[in-house]
C-alpha cells in the first residue's frame, strides 16, 4: 500500500492474493452446487443451479485470466485461511435429496451474500486510474451475485412449505453463519459482510434464472389441452380414481407409473397444486404438490401427445415430507 493520492486501496500483490481467495470460493462453489444438480429433485432448484454453476465457473476463470496482469501465477486459487476451509465443506455436506432446502439456503441466504458485499466492499475502493480491469470483472460479478441471490430467494421462499422446512432452513442458515463469522472473511481481512436486500422496486431481473415455480393450478404457459388433461388427472387423483388414472398412461408405461398414482390414491388427498412445469422438445416435465393428513408428496410426470391426446409417459414420486 502507497500513500499516493492515485494509488487506491490495494497494492498489486494485495490484489492478487484477494483475487486468489475470490477465485477458491467461486471456484469451491462452483464445484459444489455441480455436485448437488443430480441430487436434487426439485426441477426448479435442480435448473437454477445449472444456470448459476455456469456464472461462478466463468467467475473462476476471469480472476484466473486477471492473476498474470498482477505478476502473479494464472488460476490459483488460495483460502483465506483454515476456517473458511471448513465452512465450505460444511456448506457441501447436505446431500440427501430431502435436503434442498438445506443446500439453497447456505448457497444463496449466506455464502452468496456475502461474496457479494465482498465484492461491492472492493469495488467502491478499486482506483479507477490504476484498476479497470480489475473493477470491470467485479462488475460482472456484482451483477450476476445480485441476480442469483434473487433468483435462489423466489426459489427458496417456494419450497419452504411447512413449519418444519421453514425451521430447518432457519437452523441451518444459523448454523451456517456462525461458522462464517469464525473465519476471517472471503478476503481475509477479518470482515465477515452481507448484502442487504435491494431496495423496493430495485429487485434484479430473474425471469431468465427460473423455471415457473408455484402458482395456482391452471396460470402455467402449458397447451390448453394438456391443462385439460392435468386437470383431468388431478380430479381423478383427489377422488382416489384409479380406473381414470390408468387411462391417462401410455400403455407401454403404466407399470412403471401406477405405483405412485397408487400410493397417491391410497389415501385422501386434501390438495393439489402445479408447482413446475419444462418443456422438453416435444414433451412437459411438470411437478404436482400433493397433500394429505399424512404428510406432502410431489409427484413428477412426463407427458407426451400422440392419438389419444396427451399421456403421462413417466411419473415418480420425488419427494415426501411428513406432516408437521
Amino acid at each position: 500500500m502507497t500513500a499516493h493520492t492515485l494509488a487506491g486501496h490495494f497494492s498489486v500483490d494485495a490484489s492478487a492474493k484477494r483475487i486468489r481467495h475470490y477465485r477458491f470460493v467461486e471456484e469451491r462453489m462452483m464445484r459444489t452446487m455441480g455436485g448437488w444438480i443430480a441430487l436434487t429433485p426439485e426441477l426448479s432448484a435442480k435448473l437454477v443451479l445449472g444456470r448459476h454453476v455456469w456464472d461462478c465457473a466463468q467467475h473462476a476463470d476471469l480472476w484466473g485470466k486477471r492473476l498474470p496482469e498482477l505478476r502473479a501465477p494464472a488460476q490459483r486459487s488460495e483460502p483465506s485461511g483454515e476456517a473458511l476451509v471448513r465452512f465450505m465443506a460444511e456448506l457441501a455436506s447436505p446431500e440427501a435429496f430431502q435436503q434442498t432446502a438445506e443446500r439453497l439456503v447456505g448457497v444463496y441466504r449466506v455464502l452468496k451474500p456475502c461474496l457479494l458485499a465482498t465484492y461491492e466492499h472492493h469495488l467502491a475502493r478499486a482506483n479507477p486510474v490504476y484498476e479497470p480491469p480489475t473493477r470491470r470483472i467485479l462488475e460482472r460479478c456484482i451483477e450476476e451475485e445480485r441476480r442469483h441471490v434473487a433468483a435462489g430467494e423466489a426459489i427458496i421462499r417456494q419450497l419452504l412449505a411447512t413449519p418444519d422446512l421453514t425451521r430447518r432452513a432457519r437452523e441451518w442458515e444459523q448454523r451456517l453463519s456462525e461458522r462464517l463469522g469464525e473465519t476471517t472473511g472471503i478476503a481475509g481481512d477479518g470482515v465477515e459482510r452481507r448484502a442487504a436486500p435491494p431496495a423496493a422496486g430495485g429487485a434484479p431481473e430473474i425471469a431468465q434464472d427460473l423455471v415457473q415455480v408455484e402458482k395456482p393450478l391452471g396460470r402455467f404457459p402449458i397447451p390448453d389441452e394438456l391443462a385439460r388433461a392435468l386437470d383431468a388427472d388431478a380430479r381423478a387423483i383427489l377422488a382416489g380414481d384409479l380406473g381414470a388414472l390408468e387411462r391417462q398412461v401410455v400403455p407401454e408405461a403404466r407399470d412403471a407409473v401406477m405405483p405412485a398414482y397408487r400410493e397417491l390414491a391410497g389415501g385422501p388427498v386434501s390438495e393439489l397444486t402445479l408447482v413446475a412445469s419444462a418443456r422438453l422438445g416435444g414433451h412437459w416435465v411438470l411437478k404436482q404438490r400433493v397433500a394429505a393428513p399424512d404428510g406432502v408428496r410431489l409427484l413428477q410426470s412426463r407427458w407426451q401427445t400422440g392419438e389419444r391426446g396427451w399421456q403421462v409417459a413417466e411419473a415418480e414420486i420425488v419427494r415426501r415430507e411428513p406432516a408437521p
